[in-house]
């Protein structure tokens, strides 16, 4: 068994990292299949995390069901970490870490009152955290009945950094985003916190995800900074959507993995997969291995959507699922 030394001293270490909230989606199955084919064609190591953070949502027959399904798929990896719900301890050593330098503070705001008093993001729609609550002296805080979100500090200035996959990206925290959470008021701490404990401790050198998640990464590489550990390289790949443009969601059942096995082989749907990235021309059959012999970055597409729907139909002896 590696110890966890040797797996820092990995050339290159990926991690798929999803959460057990329902049954894996083929917009989940592409992020696993990118994240697997970049470390598997240098030669590196896989690490799959159970991202549980969420104990209303999270269940354990989700979790046995991605286990099965990327096995099934024939995505391996060489370690699972513990799940996000028992690291608690590891999270409030860095939560304590950063208090002790006087970079969080207790927030009172209800959810109303944080729509009324955000303004909001220009470009997006996006609310920007007033800072209500950032300078109230210990009789307010005293005097408060809610318990309170504990939230981080923005620092000032810019943070930028080149993604893999989208180039450089900028962003200015206390302008496009404000103060943020980090330990909600329930006690469970957030996931810009965790993600960034949790990929620091294991390892990891590289992170690919989907494209909806690369406005959250100053944030992270900002806690990365202030807790002293090294950044993994960013890799956001395209989201796979519907033909009305709305992305693939477990809450809305589309194209999980139970329905999917029914119709398609493992082969069938990594190669569908692989055609939507950009790896192949047509969506043949093929397997994870086959296609890490040749991966390369520079051959995934930069679109920012895929429509999922418009490679299923290329697939002619095939049902056309539908979405």
């Amino acid at each position: 068994m590696e110890n966890l030394e040797t797996k820092k001293r990995a050339v290159s270490v990926g991690r798929f990292a999803p959460s057990p909230s329902g049954r894996m989606h083929l917009g989940n199955v592409f992020s696993a299949l990118l994240a697997w084919l970049s470390v598997r064609s240098v030669g590196g190591k896989m690490v799959l995390r159970i991202e549980d953070l969420d104990p209303d949502r999270s269940k354990s027959a989700f979790a046995d069901a991605i286990r099965q399904d990327l096995q099934w798929l024939g995505l391996d990896w060489d370690w699972e970490s513990p799940c996000q719900s028992e690291r608690t301890p590891v999270y409030r050593s860095a939560f304590e870490q950063l208090a002790e330098k006087g970079l969080v503070y207790p927030c009172y705001c209800t959810r109303a009152q944080l729509h009324a008093a955000s303004a909001p993001h220009a470009s997006d729609g996006k609310t920007v955290y007033s800072g209500a609550c950032r300078n109230l002296s210990e009789a307010e805080r005293a005097a408060m009945t809610r318990k309170p979100a504990w939230r981080l500090k923005c620092g000032e200035g810019e943070i930028s950094f080149r993604d893999g996959l989208r180039g450089i990206y900028r962003e200015n925290l206390q302008e496009e985003c404000g103060d943020f959470i980090i330990r909600r008021s329930d006690g469970v701490y957030a996931y810009q916190l965790a993600v960034v404990v949790d990929d620091g401790d294991m390892g990891i050198t590289q992170v690919v995800r989907g494209s909806d998640l690369l406005s959250s990464t100053p944030r992270q590489l900002y806690l990365y900074r202030l807790l002293g550990l090294n950044a993994p390289r960013f890799y956001h790949v395209p989201l796979l959507v519907a033909p009305d443009g709305r992305r693939l969601s477990k809450r809305d059942g589309d194209l999980d993995l139970q329905a999917l096995r029914e119709h398609y082989s493992a082969e069938e749907l990594i190669g569908l997969l692989a055609c939507a990235a950009g790896l192949l021309d047509e969506p043949v059959p093929c397997t994870p291995q086959e296609l890490a012999r040749k991966f390369d970055w520079s051959r995934v597409t930069r679109e920012e959507t895929v429509n999922i729907r418009e490679i299923i139909g290329k697939m002619a002896h095939k049902p056309v699922v539908t979405v």
